[in-house]
């Protein structure tokens, strides 16, 4: 975001917070990608997910001096956390591509493939106007200070940095949904605060009745020539009318329909639903942040707010499609419930994931180059044909081309989808060589990999990792890449 923004006020004052086993949290189980073969299976094809809050949540665990549940590690969310130099974007296009390929860190007879879609950055004092509803789970469970409390605060951050331009609505629920604030111009950013102040915890969760009552407010006022959106902030614990995960993402893709788009906090720890909320914003055309401190608060509601904001593209899609004359097999690392069809990627019906200003996306492919073998047991044995590790013989097989990277996206108020695709050459890049941004991204990927016990990167340790992040720390001038190395060696001290 380029316009200046409010300074931050000082977080609310700490309340006792209850302690819950991390036993009550709930993640979706994550079944680790292995290695596909390029002669049967040439083509990956995958949603983009801007979303970040796996990061914020590891980092709540480690720092708290414990390691993460396995499933809590969304590799893709790691590495998408972080801001990262690309290049920057020419012709009229809203996202653009980069792709790198240098050597494997963990596997030097292996290449490591980084595909990257970032979107342009907008000034946002030449956004269009905002239609925000806020819906609020304020049930008891919400009562801790690393939950209601410390979202008050970050609604006011968020607040202070709209304008007259923009209207504010707030929907509250517990064991009924309520208009606690009907919508509201920021020329009365008072009554707006004043109206965020008396928020108070207590009840059960009727977060359904919540979703419909916050999309029909913000139908009410659809206009679309206005960035229209609900904000969901909640711990996820929908325990009272709709609580089937099921029924509730099939609740929000049908409000989805609407046009309105939406962004999903989550909240506190101990009782995280995290499951439940990454699959409501998966299908809900929203980005899922996590909340675990002021300062992120600042980051994803002030710092970022564009992104919190605006979309600029979506139903993204990727498909990279690997020529299997220099490619034996290839291992897409993160993404696992991402996955498309292949025929998913030309089908515009299929929903994808979205992008705001200055966001990216980056994907990281290991590849097995022709000549050497995959990894024994990697992948299983075709009963019918043989996969050969020279090369196939095809009609293109003299290509110098490694992969071809295919994207798909559609304009905010778009239904038909706009197709790009460049041609890559591997140009034998040592990782000395690479990039900071490569060796960055990479030495994240690792660190997930480590917190996931992965079968893929024996033989690499944390201190691999802090040592790469370290070569690809750069300028850093937000300080995060910096805050990633502290975290791989306290994860180290604690394995």
């Amino acid at each position: 975001m380029n316009s200046p923004v409010a300074p931050a006020p000082p977080p609310a004052p700490a309340r006792m917070k209850t302690v819950y086993p991390v036993s009550q949290e709930s993640y979706e189980r994550i079944e680790e990608s292995g290695f596909q073969p390029a002669d049967t299976r040439p083509l990956s094809t995958f949603a983009v997910d801007v979303d970040r809050a796996s990061y914020a949540n590891v980092r709540r665990f480690l720092t708290g001096g414990a390691l993460p549940p396995i499933d809590a590690v969304r590799v893709e969310e790691l590495i998408n956390y972080f801001t990262y130099a690309l290049p920057p974007i020419t012709g009229e296009d809203p996202i653009a591509a980069y792709v790198e390929v240098s050597e494997c860190p963990w596997q030097s007879r292996h290449r490591l493939a980084l595909v990257a879609l970032h979107a342009r950055d907008v000034d946002m004092r030449e956004r269009k106007p905002a239609n925000i509803v806020f819906l609020l789970d304020c049930s008891g469970s919400m009562a801790d200070v690393d939950k209601l409390p410390l979202l008050k605060e970050a609604m006011k951050l968020l607040v202070r940095n709209l304008d007259a331009r923009d209207s504010v609505a707030v929907v509250t629920y517990k064991d009924e949904a309520r208009r606690h604030l009907r919508s509201t111009r920021c020329d009365d950013k008072g009554g707006i605060l004043a109206a965020i102040d008396e928020l108070e915890a207590g009840g059960s969760t009727n977060g359904a009745d919540g979703l419909r009552m916050a999309y029909d407010e913000a139908r009410r006022h659809f206009d679309a020539d206005e960035l229209n959106r609900v904000i969901l902030a909640t711990d996820g614990d929908f325990n009272v009318g709709t609580t089937d995960r099921g029924d509730l993402v099939e609740l929000i893709q049908r409000e989805a329909k609407s046009g309105v788009f939406l962004t999903v906090l989550g909240m506190g720890t101990g009782n995280l639903k995290d499951s439940n909320l990454e699959a409501i914003a998966d299908k809900g055309n929203g980005i899922y942040a996590y909340i675990d401190s002021f300062n992120e608060a600042h980051r994803v509601l002030v710092s970022q707010m564009s992104g919190a904001l605006v979309t600029l593209a979506k139903d993204v899609k990727i498909q990279v499609e690997f020529n299997p004359a220099k490619v034996v097999a290839y291992r897409l690392i993160g993404y696992e419930n991402r996955a498309l069809a292949a025929r998913d990627f030309n089908d515009d019906r299929k929903d994808a994931g979205e992008m705001g200003p200055g966001q990216s996306v980056i994907a990281l492919y290991e590849i097995v180059p022709a000549g050497e073998k995959a990894p024994e047991g990697s992948i299983d044995a075709l009963k019918y044909q043989t996969v050969s590790e020279g090369g196939p013989t095809l009609s293109r097989r003299t290509s110098n081309e490694l992969m071809t990277v295919k994207w798909r996206f559609k304009h905010p108020d778009g239904e038909e989808s706009v197709k790009r695709e460049i041609a890559v050459v591997d140009g034998g890049t040592k990782l000395d060589r690479a990039t900071n941004e490569f060796k960055f991204a990479s030495a994240v990927a690792g660190f997930g990999m480590l917190l996931r016990n992965s079968q893929h990167i024996d033989g690499y340790s944390f201190r691999d990792v802090e040592r790469l992040g370290r070569q690809g720390q750069g300028t850093d001038s937000d300080g995060y890449r910096g805050e990633f190395i502290a975290l791989v060696a306290k994860a180290d001290g604690l394995r």
